[in-house]
């Protein structure tokens, strides 16, 4: 029987690998069609294209491994099917309950390929791309530190403390300088939204301004903000939360609540990190009864074709979700999990409807 469980596990893993090689070319095809509209662009060139689709290959094995996962046991399944050597398997003693124990054996592999990639090698591999990009692409030089995050923006110096969702932005502070590099004024701005053709509107607004020895200080109610940045470039510099590491999020949950402010996309953005991963065994346990299933009847091609549909399936369902918790204001963790656990009650049912027949 161990002999059984270790081709099974041979079968299952194998046809993962090819599925998500398959997968991460076309993805890293599309990315490399998409940034030849910027070759070109300042120092931008091929060699630095080519680098910034390989930082992006990690962020796609995450995104991509559950669905890699669906397709490939349906791919490998059925090929034992069409072959009758499952038909074998299941004359030789081989149970539903036991091909199920193989298939979360072969999946736990997955589960901590997907684990360490979301975690460890996505998050960072992401932020070097945006930053490879951004360094080649813009005149504009970014770095993070505790205070938030410092941009030079011409001859000034920008800190913004925090962006929200809307790209908002709190806790602005614009160091203005001369072309001697004199100081020439302070500006702080308690909030700042995006008009349009590079211009922020400020509010809450006091300058302080330097004139030799003298100085001079403004406060206004609302003042306009002519700059580089955009919020598509703060987008990039800012990681947003679906990159961003569980742990991170967790830290971050907590900076925010003590804070009092909204931490209801972080939650989602977290506990997804944490179930996502599991969604692997989820898949491999949905691909079995439809592996089995009019297995005389059913070509290879028409059960790839489903498994594909699945996947699609599962990532716009977890999508839907996780936006519809934001604006429904559901439980952070029902928002994360709902959709692998709808699929894990199909997967359930399925098996328990095809041993009934």
């Amino acid at each position: 029987m161990r002999i059984l469980h270790r081709y099974l596990a041979h079968e299952v893993l194998g046809g993962t690998l090819l599925v998500l090689s398959g997968l991460l070319m076309l993805f890293s095809f599309f990315d490399l069609i998409n940034e030849l509209g910027d070759l070109g662009k300042g120092r931008y060139n091929l060699a630095r294209v080519l680098g910034f689709v390989l930082l992006s290959v990690p962020g796609h094995v995450y995104e991509l491994l559950p669905i890699a996962a669906l397709i490939g046991s349906l791919f490998a399944l059925s090929q034992l099917v069409a072959h009758s050597e499952l038909t074998v398997m299941r004359t030789s003693g081989l149970s539903v309950t036991q091909m199920v124990v193989s298939l979360v054996k072969s999946g736990t592999v997955v589960v901590l390929l997907t684990l360490l990639f979301g975690e460890l090698i996505a998050p960072a591999s992401e932020k070097a791309a945006q930053q490879l990009k951004l360094s080649a692409t813009s005149s504009l030089v970014a770095q993070e530190f505790r205070s938030g995050l410092w941009i030079k923006d011409s001859t000034s110096f920008v800190n913004v403390r925090e962006m929200l969702p809307d790209t908002t932005l709190l806790g602005i502070k614009i160091y203005e300088f001369d072309q001697k590099a004199h100081l020439r004024s302070i500006s702080f701005a308690e909030k700042g939204s995006y008009g349009a053709e590079n211009t922020w509107h400020l509010k809450n607004v006091s300058q302080t301004w330097f004139d030799g020895d003298s100085t001079r200080t403004d406060k206004l109610d609302k003042a306009d903000w002519h700059s580089e940045i955009t919020p598509d470039l703060l987008g990039v510099l800012l990681v947003v939360p679906e990159q961003m590491s569980a742990w991170n999020l967790f830290f971050y949950i907590r900076h925010l609540q003590e804070n009092q402010q909204s931490t209801a996309r972080y939650e989602i953005a977290m506990w997804g990190k944490l179930f996502y991963p599991l969604a692997s065994w989820v898949m491999m346990l949905l691909a079995l009864p439809f592996a089995l299933f009019h297995s005389r009847s059913g070509g290879v091609s028409a059960k790839i074709f489903a498994g594909i549909m699945l996947g699609l399936a599962f990532h716009l369902l977890n999508r839907i979700f996780a936006h519809l918790g934001l604006l429904k204001e559901w439980p952070p963790l029902f928002s994360a999990i709902f959709p692998t656990l709808v699929f894990l009650g199909v997967a359930v049912g399925l098996m328990w409807w095809r041993e009934k027949r």
